[in-house]
């Protein structure tokens, strides 16, 4: 703890008083896994002895010197160590005056009634049913819904918790905690790439954009010939998950953050559309940017607001707070899920977890496919900022209305997608440059004239998904140097974007302050476990689907090549990236996956 103080209170002077140690503390211990707990403990308990009677000064060209090190374990710890402190500097009460916040809208008296009524998991429960659904998301919740209306008898295992729109008040410490994997805080094991995702009943289509790309017809070209079914019945599922998502362009007012990316492509003759989105009676302005954290009007066409609605319908059960174990399998063919407290006997099982936790809990069921785990996705994301005269204030307007394709296709398909993204005190203390601690608050305080630009790629390369002596999963990456490079000319690109756009101070998402002051630094651009902000909203590919085990953990059908009625029906089925924000795909593949099992079980 006096370690913790002491990081914290260079990091940020006055968080000592402001409590942010003890928050600190308190995720670490409820947010991260037994494995993060312990590297970060360990860290903090051989911290620098002395530390705390530095100057501050002194501890900050310390912290400088782990930032900038050689040593990619000392990059990584200053990255830990610099998001939690800033992170819950900003995100408790106390700053937001001082950079111009208004903080959490609050409840709202006329948010929807909840329209679900899951059971919550028990010691002793037992379950009976045709298929066992795990997980409530993208995947999970489309598969349930379509094996429901084929008059099966489903169960469906959440391992978060469920909140509905009357629990949606904008907080951010609240919102993470309830909605996403380890309360926002989840990362690769080098802490290169921040993992972003839903954990909650609904997943990530309650903490999603709303962004709603159908799959790339070239991209579907090119997972056809690897053996993934893209052609009419896939088609259809496409077709099928976009009615019921009420995909639109009729929601597509420009937030402030939009009209800085449009001013920008407009002035460069580039490329720029409107964003399709899965929103009916959207607020579109100081409501919707809080929905990263719920939308509290029940305009997101989540899960919660249309799949999982039919399952139950259709007589499915829903668990939460049901974490699958492992999958029980008997004489080669799926039986049942083991979720600790809850048992429950199936006559086949979809995995549809999540491209983290699927692939964890089939290698925690004994499949030995060396593809389980292998070709994880992470569309790796960064951003360039841009300070304006006039105010923006990021955090509302719709959430996402406009995008740009300019670099979609810098080789062969591969390039980078430039969006817009709201912000809010946590997530842009995360991706803010740290050169000390005035500089930085300087950079908060500059919020309401902030505007960023996310640059989204799709990466060839490709990581993994382990599990630890625990059978918790572990997440390894390394961008690939021609994925690096593509990743650089969109940086460069949206350093050109902001600039056009008026930005009187253009600056990058490294770890170090980059600003564009001196031309556009794509060659400069350094990328890496500590070198700068790259975060991951689009997580695929860890047990991928294709023709021949050899090459795939499950074949065309989503069944895996080792467990008969074990299906795989969510992100981790992608052969490769999908190059855009896969929301639709996941339910398509779903959907698909879905009927074909349905199908079967007859």
């Amino acid at each position: 703890m006096r370690s913790l103080a002491a990081i914290c209170e260079t990091f940020v002077p006055g968080a000592v008083e402001q409590g942010v140690p003890a928050a600190v503390l308190d995720a670490i211990e409820h947010d991260l896994s037994a494995r993060e707990r312990q590297r970060l403990q360990l860290l903090l308990r051989t911290w620098l002895p002395g530390f705390s009677r530095l100057s501050q000064a002194r501890r900050e060209a310390v912290l400088r010197a782990w930032r900038d090190s050689p040593v990619p374990l000392m990059r990584s710890g200053f990255q830990a160590l610099r998001k939690a402190a800033l992170a819950f500097a900003y995100m408790l009460p106390g700053r937001w005056e001082e950079i111009g916040y208004p903080g959490p809208l609050g409840r709202r008296e006329d948010a929807p009634a909840p329209r679900l009524e899951p059971l919550e998991a028990q010691e002793g429960l037992e379950l009976k049913c045709d298929v066992c659904v795990v997980g409530s998301g993208a995947g999970g919740g489309v598969a349930a819904a379509v094996l429901a209306a084929a008059g099966l008898d489903v169960v469906v295992l959440e391992a978060g918790g469920y909140w509905s729109e009357r629990d949606f008040d904008g907080a951010e410490r609240a919102g993470l905690r309830r909605l996403y994997r380890g309360g926002g805080a989840s990362a690769t094991d080098d802490q290169g790439v921040g993992l972003i995702a839903g954990a909650c009943l609904g997943g990530g289509t309650v903490v999603n954009y709303t962004t709603s790309f159908r799959t790339p017809d070239e991209v579907r070209a090119e997972w056809a010939g690897l053996g993934f079914p893209a052609g009419d019945d896939f088609g259809a599922s496409l077709d099928a998950v976009c009615e019921r998502l009420s995909v639109n362009t009729d929601h597509n007012q420009p937030s402030r953050r939009d009209e800085v990316l449009r001013c920008g492509l407009e002035s460069l003759n580039w490329h720029v559309d409107a964003m399709p989105r899965n929103v009916l009676g959207c607020d579109q302005g100081l409501v919707c940017g809080y929905c990263g954290y719920g939308c509290p009007l029940g305009a997101k066409q989540s899960t919660l607001r249309t799949w999982l609605e039919d399952a139950a319908a259709g007589g499915a059960r829903i668990v939460v707070g049901a974490k699958a174990r492992r999958v029980l399998v008997e004489r080669g063919t799926a039986v049942g899920v083991d979720a600790g407290p809850v048992q429950v006997r199936a006559r086949a099982v979809v995995a549809a977890a999540g491209a983290i936790e699927t692939p964890a809990l089939l290698l925690r069921s004994g499949l030995t496919n060396p593809n389980v785990g292998r070709w994880l996705r992470l569309h790796p994301a960064t951003a360039v900022f841009g300070i304006h005269g006039e105010e923006i204030r990021p955090w509302e307007g719709t959430m996402q209305a406009l995008y740009s394709d300019q670099h979609r296709d810098l080789d062969h398909g591969y390039g980078v997608k430039y969006e817009t993204v709201p912000a809010h005190p946590a997530l842009l203390t995360a991706a803010l440059p740290w050169e000390g601690a005035a500089e930085h608050a300087r950079l908060m305080a500059s919020m309401p004239h902030l505007a960023g630009i996310a640059v989204i790629l799709r990466d060839r390369g490709s990581g993994r998904v382990r599990i630890g002596r625990d059978g918790e999963p572990i997440a390894t990456y390394r961008l690939a140097e021609d994925d690096a490079g593509r990743l650089a000319t969109g940086v460069d690109g949206a350093g050109r974007i902001m600039a056009a756009a008026g930005a009187r101070e253009v600056f990058t998402a490294n770890a170090r302050l980059q600003r564009f002051d001196d031309g556009f630094p794509a060659r400069a651009y350094r990328f890496g476990p500590g070198r700068g902000a790259l975060y991951s909203f689009h997580i695929m590919g860890s047990v991928r689907m294709g023709g021949s085990p050899a090459m795939a953990a499950a074949g065309p059908t989503g069944e895996t090549w080792e467990v008969r009625n074990l299906v795989v029906a969510d992100g981790s089925a992608f052969p490769t990236a999908s190059g855009v924000n896969p929301m639709v795909t996941i339910e398509a593949i779903a959907h698909l996956n879905a009927r074909r099992l349905a199908e079967r079980l007859g």
